[in-house]
């Protein structure tokens, strides 16, 4: 971990407080800076593993974010008379500089959030490709045109930016999420106030640095941190046009409301229970291995987690054979090379975890793979839960109507096809979902009839490339214009539409049109 450390002491602060006087202390990023915050209140950062901890995110002051949203006001009246052809430019420069620097990013990830070290870098990898698709953003800020609606009369249309965005980042992405958000938005014009998650905050400050590095100008890009009162201050903020957020529920509605009720563009990425079909003519053994990564890689912490199985018919008897491949799961350290499962976030989300699990089987559930109470040897206080199945669920049992956010596969039983449409298109969330099947006319039918944004065929994450947008529907999302991809461009943009008249009146002010009289 020195090299970790090292590589990020620019962006802790070397103050320390009375009662943690060996912690760090996270520092801000305003207009182009990394400066020590004169915050009285801090949010401490733990290893999840270990509970030990390792530095402390200051609650930025109300004057620290008010310097941020007022650098980006003024750096926005520059940096969007800067051509899309050179933004685009500084977008070429950072995605060579993440790719670079992917390793160091990526054990911040494992120290702050938990997860492997191979999911670390998939959470930067996933995130490099938004940043690469924006290396190639001119084409999506194109307007339309539309010529002779009378005589000399023309019309077109352009993408002009808003002017101030900002971030409210999750937990379990700490790269990818950030990386879904500003990259798009400065390149199309606008500057940026992120907030990263107080849990984990390293990676977004390591990207500031490599944005700065790129070729990002002071006051574009400018980083805040703390909780609620951060929240309040992005929501109301005058100078800030636009808010994305990807998180729970409760806070993602909360957003959208106070955010849209001071007139603001919100997109807010929500909870999920993303449901998987299993038809009998599917390939047994690539569904097997399919549906234990995508239920309990990245333990679960993951909105696109394949937390619900809906088993069609005979399919319900492969349940054991899922158990028997989630046992080979092994729990412990992200920096531990076999390991599958790290840690969750927190004490408090692994105890919220074991309780549903508990009020589950007390339920009616049964547990054939238990994952509560694993001990670590070497990390016997971190947040560990296992690979745990639940099966025999009702669609009314806690198991089922709460989202765990933990290695934990919910296991429903279907007749038909048309049955376990009926249970995936009556639960609320429409993040994403998936249909196992080697029947063509099946997976049409699924991907007709099924009200969920995001569909996978034999794919068991169906999260799009950044040429697409990340379209989850109904209550997993809040606002009409998703993440990254055509959708993003347009949210982060404003349409112009002019319609100008030239018509010609046969002279020029004077000039003389070259005819064959007069060459």
């Amino acid at each position: 971990m020195l090299a970790l450390r090292k590589g990020v002491a620019n962006i802790r602060s070397s103050a320390r407080s009375k009662k943690f006087s060996s912690v760090p202390v996270i520092q801000n990023f305003i207009n182009g800076k990394f400066v020590d915050s004169s915050a009285t209140s801090f949010i401490d950062v733990t290893n999840p593993a270990t509970n030990e901890v390792i530095c402390r995110v200051p609650e930025s002051t109300r004057h620290e974010m008010e310097e941020a949203a007022g650098c980006a006001q003024e750096a926005f009246g520059t940096w969007r008379e800067v051509p899309v052809q050179q933004r685009q430019r500084v977008m070429f420069n950072l995605q060579k500089l993440v790719r670079d620097n992917t390793e160091e990013i990526a054990r911040s990830i494992t120290l702050e959030q938990g997860k492997t070290l191979p999911d670390a870098r998939g959470d930067v990898f996933r995130g490099l490709e938004i940043v690469e698709m924006s290396s190639a953003l001119g084409h999506l800020m194109m307007g339309e045109t539309q010529g002779n609606l009378s005589t000399g009369i023309d019309s077109y249309s352009y993408r002009e930016p808003l002017g101030v965005t900002s971030g409210i980042c999750p937990f379990n992405f700490p790269a990818m999420i950030p990386l879904w958000m500003f990259p798009v938005a400065i390149t199309a014009g606008n500057t940026s106030v992120m907030k990263p998650s107080e849990k984990d905050p390293g990676a977004m400050m390591i990207l500031a640095k490599l944005a700065q590095e790129a070729g990002v100008p002071d006051g574009v890009l400018n980083v805040i941190h703390g909780g609620h009162d951060a929240v309040n201050f992005i929501c109301d903020a005058p100078e800030i046009k636009a808010i994305s957020f990807v998180g729970g529920n409760e806070a993602g509605e909360y957003i959208h409301a106070r955010g849209t009720g001071n007139g603001k563009r919100v997109q807010a990425n929500l909870g999920a229970k993303n449901h998987c079909t299993v038809l009998p003519d599917a390939d047994k053994d690539a569904v097997v291995k399919a549906l234990a990564g995508a239920a309990f890689g990245a333990a679960g912490q993951r909105c696109m987690a394949l937390s619900t199985v809906i088993f069609v018919g005979e399919t319900k008897e492969w349940i054991a054979d899922i158990a028997e491949e989630g046992k080979k799961y092994k729990v412990g350290s992200g920096f531990d090379d076999d390991v599958q499962v790290g840690p969750l976030i927190s004490p408090e989300a692994q105890a919220r975890c074991e309780d549903i699990i508990s009020k589950a089987i007390e339920q009616g559930a049964s547990c054939p793979l238990d994952g509560r109470g694993v001990v670590v040897e070497g990390c016997e206080t971190g947040n560990f839960v296992g690979p745990t199945m639940l099966t025999g669920c009702s669609t009314d049992n806690i198991g089922y109507t709460e989202e765990i956010f933990g290695p934990v596969m919910t296991c429903l039983e279907a007749d038909s096809l048309e049955e376990a449409i009926k249970i995936t298109n009556a639960n609320p969330y429409g993040n994403g979902c998936c249909i196992f099947t080697q029947s063509g006319s099946a997976a049409r039918k699924f991907q007709h009839e099924i009200d969920v944004g995001q569909v996978g065929i034999n794919v068991p994450i169906p999260v799009p490339l950044p040429f697409f947008s990340f379209t989850g529907s109904r209550s997993s999302i809040r606002g009409d214009l998703h993440f990254y991809g055509k959708e993003g461009v347009k949210f982060v943009t404003k349409a112009k539409t002019v319609t100008s008249n030239w018509t010609y009146k046969g002279n020029l002010g004077g000039a003389v049109m070259p005819t064959m009289g007069n060459k």
